[in-house]
């Protein structure tokens, strides 16, 4: 009995192994508002704060600076996500930091600092430069935190778990969009207040999971020598052997072009076609109306999926409903019509947050790679932002505002469909 033991494989370490053990409800409320602090701080400059500065600063060249400001952005994440998540990956044990001894949660809390300065000095541009410049480093330090945090599913979290998970994970997407637009509406009026108080959010709210939960470390001896080579794998998978994680790769790639195309002009959409009286006021109530659907379909849809064990069906009717809200306000541009595009648009991407996280990573290649791989997933996240920016000014300065829906409703449909090339996940 002893010579057979001696010849049993050796089991992975924590920082490698699948995950079995449920994650409790504490744990999940501290990852949601690390995540719900980081999307605010993200998603609410996009949506008020820099539309506002750039008209004040380049009135004529407000479409173009701002899809610049997208469009770098978007390659920051690029660059970023899957270069830290690789770094994240080869994290060793730190002993002289106490608790923060494992492979994500250093990274997590420097990202977040990092961040917290270039949204404060945000605050005091009065040039296109120094917007494109600071956004640009932001970009950088956020999706490297969003490289650690969305790594936490995978590494910690069992696959019958994970689709409920990434619906309660992925609400904040939604609702740190709408809780910072409240506050820089409603609160924090100026530039000063409302990138500062982001700054401090951001940081704030990421201490309780970087302190407070476990983080696996990796030992010295399970780590691989570091290769100049390694760099250039963080772009790398061999789609040959794993195709699903290509196919992911592609669909979520046409989703976020649709959500990026579709959601990048609304301020200006409102004002310009839909002629509504206070445009901030109504980008608010539609984000609120669309935010509560989030919630809803996120946590519902993601509760359904792990109990049925499918995905891919959920994935194909959440596109279905964010291309009908597209199309809805190409041909009938009204508050009213915005109204119910609204509710049509969050119903879909609350449920595709949830079911499509959780498809994401059961077809990822490797477990001691998870936030690199992760990171390449974010750059068909952060990718559309890029492309996504500068094609939408062209749509909307060709075609204007019906050409831009049109074109975000074929996007979410070529994504809902290219979900059923994957085999691996039913």
């Amino acid at each position: 009995m002893a010579e057979q033991a001696t010849n049993l494989p050796p089991l992975p370490s924590p920082a490698r192994a699948e995950p079995s053990a449920p994650v409790s409800r504490l744990w999940i409320a501290q990852l949601g508002l690390a995540s719900a602090a980081m999307w605010m701080a993200s998603l609410t400059p996009l949506q008020i704060l820099l539309p506002k500065q750039v008209q004040d600063i380049v009135p004529g060249q407000k479409f173009l600076v701002l899809g610049l400001i997208h469009t770098l952005g978007a390659a920051a994440a690029i660059v970023a996500t899957p270069v830290i998540g690789a770094l994240s990956d080869r994290t060793t044990r730190a002993r002289p930091l106490g608790r923060l001894t494992g492979r994500r949660h250093r990274w997590t809390l420097a990202m977040a600092v990092l961040g917290a300065v270039c949204l404060a000095l945000l605050a005091w541009q009065t040039t296109a430069v120094g917007l494109l410049a600071l956004w640009f480093g932001f970009s950088v330090f956020q999706n490297g935190q969003y490289a650690t945090l969305s790594a936490a599913i995978p590494d910690h979290v069992p696959v019958r778990q994970r689709a409920t998970v990434a619906g309660w994970v992925g609400m904040p997407y939604a609702l740190g969009l709408v809780i910072g637009v409240e506050l820089v509406a409603r609160v924090f009026t100026t530039f000063a207040g409302g990138y500062l108080m982001l700054a401090v959010c951001l940081v704030a709210l990421a201490l309780p999971f970087v302190f407070a939960t476990a983080d696996h470390p990796l030992e010295a001896a399970d780590r691989d020598p570091f290769t100049a080579r390694q760099i250039i794998d963080a772009f790398r998978v061999d789609l040959r052997a794993y195709p699903d994680f290509g196919w992911a790769w592609v669909t979520r790639f046409l989703a976020s072009l649709a959500i990026a195309m579709g959601t990048l002009y609304l301020y200006y959409f409102l004002r310009d076609a839909v002629h509504y009286p206070n445009p901030t006021v109504g980008l608010t109530t539609l984000i609120l109306i669309y935010t509560v659907c989030v919630v809803l379909t996120a946590i519902v849809g993601g509760r359904i999926s792990d109990r049925i064990g499918r995905r891919r069906v959920i994935v194909t009717v959440s596109g279905a409903l964010m291309g009908c809200a597209a199309l809805l306000l190409a041909f009938s541009p009204t508050w009213t019509a915005a109204l119910i595009a609204a509710v049509l648009f969050g119903a879909g991407f609350g449920a595709y947050l949830a079911v499509d996280q959780a498809l994401i990573t059961q077809v990822l290649p490797h477990a001691d790679s998870r936030a690199k791989d992760l990171g390449l997933i974010n750059i068909a996240i952060s990718g559309p932002a890029a492309v996504g920016g500068l094609l939408a000014a062209l749509l909307v300065t060709v075609g204007g505002y019906p050409m831009l829906f049109v074109s975000t409703a074929i996007a979410a449909a070529l994504g809902a469909a290219g979900v059923w090339r994957i085999k691996s996940v039913r």
